[in-house]
C-alpha cells in the first residue's frame, strides 16, 4: 500500500498536478492543509485535504481519519494542536482517535518520529520549506505494519539519504 503525503503548498497549482500525475497508483493522496485553494480547483482533485490556518474553504474539514490497508491515519494541519512547539497535544488527540499514523504540516519542517507507538509524519512544504532547501513531500509504503518513508524533492525527485524505516506495534 502506498500513500503520498504533502503539505503547505500555499497556492501552488501546477506542482500539485505534477506530483499527482508523476505518482500514479497511490492508494491515497493526502494534503495536510494550507493549499489556499478552493475545493473545486482542478489541481487539488484526488487529494484528501484538511483545512490549514491559511485556508478558508469550508468544504475542507479541520481533521479527518482515513483507514487504508489496515492502518488508521489521523490527518490534520496541526495549527490547532500547537505543533510548532510540541507534539504532546497532537499525541493526545492521536491516542483518542486510535491512530497508527498521524500526518500533519504547519511548521514546514520535514520530519518523522514514533511517539507512544504512533508514527508522526510532517512532509515539510512544497513551497516554503524550513530547515532545508528541498521542497519536500513523502511517499509512505506499508507492508503489514512495516513502514518505509521515502522523501522527494519537487525538483530533483527521491532523496535516498532521507528515507526512513519504521515498524508499528501490533494492535492488541
Amino acid at each position: 500500500m502506498k500513500i503520498l503525503i504533502l503539505s503547505d503548498s500555499h497556492g501552488l497549482t501546477s506542482e500539485l498536478k505534477q506530483i499527482r500525475d508523476q505518482h500514479t497508483g497511490m492508494d491515497l493522496l493526502i494534503h495536510c492543509g494550507d493549499s489556499e485553494l478552493q475545493a473545486e480547483d482542478e489541481s487539488i482533485k484526488g487529494y484528501t485535504v484538511v483545512r490549514g490556518n491559511c485556508d478558508f474553504e469550508a468544504a475542507f474539514p479541520e481533521d479527518r481519519v482515513e483507514e487504508v490497508g489496515g492502518l488508521r491515519l489521523f490527518v490534520t494541519h496541526g495549527h490547532s494542536y500547537s505543533v510548532k512547539s510540541t507534539l504532546v497535544n497532537l499525541s493526545y488527540r492521536a491516542r483518542e482517535m486510535e491512530a497508527d499514523i498521524v500526518c500533519f504540516g504547519h511548521s514546514h519542517y520535514l520530519g518523522a518520529e514514533m511517539v507512544d507507538n504512533t508514527l508522526f509524519i510532517n512532509p515539510g512544504s512544497i513551497r516554503l520549506p524550513r530547515g532545508i532547501r528541498e521542497k519536500t513531500y513523502i511517499i509512505l509504503e506499508a507492508k503489514e505494519r512495516d513502514i518505509i518513508l521515502d522523501v522527494y524533492d519537487t525538483a530533483t525527485g527521491k532523496i535516498p539519504e532521507l528515507s526512513q524505516k519504521f515498524s508499528l506495534a501490533k494492535k492488541q
